[in-house]
């Protein structure tokens, strides 16, 4: 590269420098480096050390967004198995009190039927049959009857209509039923009406 050329003129002082800032050397033909910006080739060794390099680790940022995408993915998955227990909880809840309402609305029928086999209505009857039936049906679905002489009464499932005198079983020390005046119902475990009885305290 051919730098600046100086002469010295006759009376000794020093005419302006010329510098040569051409791009393309006249001499050579090849394209001169701009000055100040070359940097020096790169070792060999540290050139084969950073190809055999082993690939960065993640950064930060992309750890943080994973972890978060993971943690929603959960929350999703724990709200959908939830969602599925109650909307299997709403649907058995529904179907029970569809039976419920339709077993209630059977009561007076059965209380004629539970009257007339009381009375003997249905002996050696076609009726004792159907009437047979319909109780095995209406069990199917979870029906029962109760309300016993000489249970002790129980308010959440006896009524009491009566309060009398009689007497009880040796060592009785609760108040008991001695008369069902009408029987009670469940469905399940759903009391669909309390058996109306007459009761009696020890003495």
């Amino acid at each position: 590269m051919s730098g600046p050329t100086r002469t010295v003129a006759d009376d000794g002082s020093e005419p302006p420098v010329v510098r040569d800032k051409r791009r393309v050397d006249p001499d050579t033909g090849l394209l001169r480096e701009p000055a100040g910006t070359s940097a020096p080739d790169a070792p060999v060794d540290d050139v084969a050390a950073a190809d055999a390099a082993p690939d960065a680790p993640a950064a930060p940022a992309e750890t943080d967004v994973a972890v978060e995408r993971l943690a929603d993915l959960q929350r999703l998955q724990a709200e959908y198995v939830n969602y599925r227990r109650r909307v299997e909880r709403d649907r058995d809840v529904a179907r029970d009190d569809a039976t419920a309402r339709v077993l209630e609305s059977l009561l007076p029928v059965l209380d004629d039927v539970h009257l007339a086999r009381q009375h003997g209505d249905l002996e050696g009857g076609p009726f004792a049959a159907i009437a047979d039936k319909l109780d095995l049906v209406l069990g199917r679905h979870g029906l029962s009857r109760f309300g016993e002489v000489g249970e002790a009464f129980d308010p959440a499932v006896h009524e009491a209509l009566m309060h009398t005198q009689a007497e009880l079983a040796e060592g009785t020390t609760v108040t008991t039923v001695v008369q069902v005046l009408q029987p009670g119902y469940r469905a399940g475990e759903r009391v669909l009406r309390a058996a109306r009885v007459a009761v009696a305290d020890p003495v």
